[in-house]
């Protein structure tokens, strides 16, 4: 009996090994996948033709009311390359305080905003700082304890300036990722007008 699985092992070892190869051993071939995982994806080259479409072209025109990622409707810039208070934070070397003229408020425009402000913050911002800012969100229930309660002193406006919290969002700090793919920016800046009435209701 023993003598019969010595052999059943040492073939299916045997087997193993012609099949997979050593480890660190190098190939020629692709490698073997018992499950692709889709690693491998058919897809067409780009300038070349293909037998799928009826006009034989493989490049294909963005479907109608395609944007490219970083514009919002309205044409507002997402994210940008350049270095403006109102796309960064920043005033040369340090962050800025106050909301950016490029928002254009005025008593109607400001209230907008701030609404505007809290339905983001209630999307993005609720569920790990809690609706009221404090740091409660329900992440706080499974093992992330140490959320930034906004309402501290510490993030006080002369303290925390807005260019920094704007820089926070976009950027992310410590666990927190940034949200400048997710969020455009006059949205993160109406979370940061959302967030400074709160701290003014406490």
């Amino acid at each position: 009996m023993l003598r019969i699985f010595s052999i059943v092992f040492i073939a299916v070892i045997t087997l193993v090994v012609g099949v997979l190869g050593f480890r660190g051993e190098k190939f020629s071939e692709p490698p073997r996948r018992l499950f692709p995982d889709m690693d491998e994806m058919d897809y067409v080259d780009a300038q070349t033709n293909s037998s799928y479409f009826a006009d034989g072209m493989g490049a294909r025109i963005p479907v109608a009311g395609t944007q490219p990622r970083g514009f919002e409707n309205g044409g507002d810039v997402q994210f940008s390359g350049d270095a403006t208070y109102y796309t960064s934070g920043a005033i040369g070397d340090y962050f800025g305080n106050g909301l950016p003229e490029e928002l254009e408020l005025d008593k109607e425009s400001v209230v907008a905003l701030v609404n505007r402000g809290k339905e983001r913050y209630a999307i993005y911002c609720a569920v790990c700082h809690g609706e009221g800012a404090d740091g409660k969100g329900i992440v706080t229930n499974y093992q992330f304890p140490n959320v930034a309660n906004l309402l501290e002193s510490r993030f006080a406006s002369n303290t925390y300036p807005d260019g920094q919290l704007f820089n926070v969002i976009s950027e992310g700090k410590g666990l927190m990722s940034g949200y400048a793919y997710n969020i455009p920016v006059k949205d993160r800046w109406a979370i940061i007008a959302y967030i400074r009435s709160l701290q003014a209701a406490k």
